[in-house]
């Protein structure tokens, strides 16, 4: 093929999928400005949700794993309990698991020592991540 010939052809393409590609890459860096960015404790805390809760807690929608849905306990923990704010909540109810029950689910499904497995180190880092969770 003469090298004009394939210049013509490459242009051509290259106007047909220019746009397509400039679209791509303002929606992805759209998308990307609209991730929340979590502070360092709160990524550490999502870390640490991953490997002792998720298996039994979705941290976003209504659906249910296990336990109840932890998506919106930032706002739901911060009146449930008359007295208690959100962060009050979610750490005494990862300290006795058994002492806030969530309506319709037994009050034995959560590990009673799941505090203990977390560790005290941890306990701040994920409820720092829990109160991302609006």
């Amino acid at each position: 093929m003469p090298s004009a010939r394939r210049t013509a052809i490459l242009l051509r393409a290259l106007a047909a999928i220019g746009p397509l590609l400039l679209i791509s890459a303002a929606c992805t860096s759209q998308a990307a400005e609209r991730l929340p960015t979590l502070e360092p404790q709160a990524a550490r805390g999502q870390a640490v949700f991953q490997m002792h809760c998720a298996r039994c807690h979705a941290a976003s929608g209504d659906g249910i794993v296990v336990g109840p849905s932890l998506a919106g306990i930032a706002t739901r923990g911060a009146g449930r309990i008359e007295g208690l704010d959100a962060e009050a909540y979610i750490r005494d109810s990862i300290r006795d698991p058994r002492r806030y029950t969530v309506e319709g689910f037994p009050n034995n499904l959560m590990p009673a020592d799941i505090a203990d497995q977390v560790g005290e180190a941890h306990l701040d880092d994920l409820v720092s991540y829990l109160l991302t969770l609006r």
